[in-house]
This record gives structure tokens, C-alpha cells and sequence, in this order.
């Protein structure tokens, strides 16, 4: 499952990838800890999502892997049958892992990918208490995933790839571990139209995770880059800003011209398939 055999050759990432990894790490240990850094590195502010997400009545919901880093339910729209075996994508300490897992039955499997090692022994130590077998939670990068090619019958994640630097990189990785017929359902953070940098900074004083967020069209174009079929958003709604954080990042003149050109933060649920 986990064999490197299949995984795609890469080049060595970018000075600026790998900063932004290595803050996303710092950032995240620190969460999976339940701690906070005083002292953070600049490029690990705003990378966790913070936007509220309703778990209630979920099967297969583990409150304790629940960091409140989502933007979305992923599995809500994954269609995930009894025997499948599931990925997901910066899985974290393993909340939606454990949610598809109660789709897959015991004969699925479910596997979790996450870059930041402190996440991956958080998630297996649930595991372990939970007694799920079946669940494994691996350490890597999603631009290059340690896993086998068409191995899995649905990709899922969860606010996660809009903090990944090479996007078509990922998608394509995601395009890979997929077996043909299978598909792939993410919740994620995109912006509608382009935000000016004052709003963007507003949106990731308050949300978080907003920095990598590509514009909508743009997103899904990627998508489709990487031979997606039937690429669609299946669920959106705006993340709205409050007027105060608003007001404290950007001019009345910058908010004002951002609202009149219909600009917006969305989460989005995107739903598409390997032919």
C-alpha cells in the first residue's frame, strides 16, 4: 500500500515550497499538540483553517480528531460504498479517515496522507484506541504521494490542497492513485474573482488557510488539467468576513471596491472522476 515503487520521480521543491512546508509543519505540530507557538515563523500565520463545520449526526464522527480545521464534509458527497478503499488527503489527527470508515465497513480500507508528523501520530494513536485495524495514516507529501498507482477508489480532502503550493502537481498525484472509474470529492477555499491583498489579508486573519486559495475558475481548471471528467462544485457557500476584521486589514475605499466587483471567499465542495 504505502510501496514508493509506483510514486512518480520529483524534482527538489522551490526555496519558497519548501518554506511554506516547513511553516505549514510548525504550524500544524503545534495544533496537534494543542499548543500555540508565542514566536511563530511569518509564513506559518493563517495556515489553519478556522471556519465552522457541523459534524452533528455524522456516523463514524470522532470528537476527539476533531481540530475544527475543515471547510466542509467531504464525505457528504463522496458516495462511498462498503469495501472501497478510501484516501484522504491531509488527513490531520483523522477525522474524515474515521468518517469514511464507517462507509467502507471492515472490508474497505481507508488511508490517511499527511505532511506534518506529529498529525500521523495523533491520528494512529486514535486509531489504535479505536481498535480500527483498517485505518492506517501515512507520512508524505501530496505533490508526492508514497503510494501505489490506481490504488484507491475515492480521493477525498479537506481544506488541505488549497495550502499546497503546486496544485497541479497534487491534482495530478490525485489523478494517479485513483483507479480508473473512481473519483474524488474535496471541500476547499477558493476565492471568487481576484481578492486585493488588503481583503486577502483580512480573509486570513479570520479563516486562515487563504494565502494558496486560487481563484474558482482557475481551480477547476487545474482539475481538469490533471484528466479530471465531470469536474463540478456539488456545494458552496460564502465564508463572510466580518466588517470589523474587514475594517482592520483594508481601507473603506479597498472594501468597498471589493464588494461592488462581486468578490468573495468560497467554500466549495468539488466532485470529479478518472475516466
Amino acid at each position: 500500500m504505502t510501496s514508493t515503487n509506483d510514486a512518480p520521480s520529483t524534482n527538489t521543491p522551490s526555496t519558497n515550497a519548501a518554506e511554506v512546508k516547513d511553516a505549514l509543519r510548525a504550524k500544524y505540530a503545534a495544533l496537534a499538540a494543542g499548543t500555540v507557538d508565542p514566536d511563530p515563523p511569518s509564513q506559518a500565520e493563517g495556515t489553519a483553517c478556522t471556519i465552522d463545520v457541523e459534524y452533528d449526526g455524522v456516523a463514524g464522527y470522532v470528537s476527539e480528531a476533531d481540530l475544527g480545521l475543515g471547510c466542509g464534509v467531504p464525505t457528504d458527497e463522496a458516495g462511498i460504498e462498503t469495501g472501497e478503499a478510501v484516501l484522504d488527503l491531509g488527513a490531520g489527527t483523522g477525522i474524515d479517515a474515521f468518517v469514511a470508515r464507517s462507509l467502507v465497513g471492515e472490508h474497505g480500507r481507508v488511508v490517511g496522507v499527511d505532511i506534518t508528523p506529529e498529525m500521523v501520530d495523533t491520528a494512529r494513536a486514535h486509531a489504535r484506541t479505536l481498535g480500527y485495524d483498517n485505518v492506517t495514516f501515512v507520512e508524505g507529501d501530496i505533490e508526492a504521494l508514497p503510494l501505489e498507482s490506481a490504488s484507491f477508489d475515492v480521493v477525498i480532502s479537506n481544506c488541505t490542497l488549497n495550502l499546497v503550493p503546486d496544485k497541479a502537481a497534487a491534482f495530478d498525484e490525485m489523478h494517479r492513485v485513483l483507479r480508473p472509474g473512481g473519483h474524488f470529492v474535496i471541500a476547499d477555499l477558493v476565492t471568487q474573482g481576484t481578492l486585493p491583498s488588503a481583503i486577502r489579508d483580512a480573509a486570513e486573519q479570520y479563516a486562515g488557510c487563504v494565502a494558496g486559495a486560487l481563484e474558482r475558475t482557475a481551480y477547476l481548471k487545474i482539475l481538469r488539467g490533471a484528466g479530471f471528467d465531470d469536474v463540478q462544485v456539488t456545494r458552496e457557500h460564502e465564508v463572510q468576513i466580518p466588517d470589523d476584521v474587514l475594517a482592520d486589514a483594508a481601507s473603506p475605499s479597498a472594501v468597498e471596491a471589493f464588494r461592488a466587483a462581486g468578490g468573495a471567499l468560497m467554500s466549495v465542495t468539488v466532485r470529479g472522476h478518472r475516466a
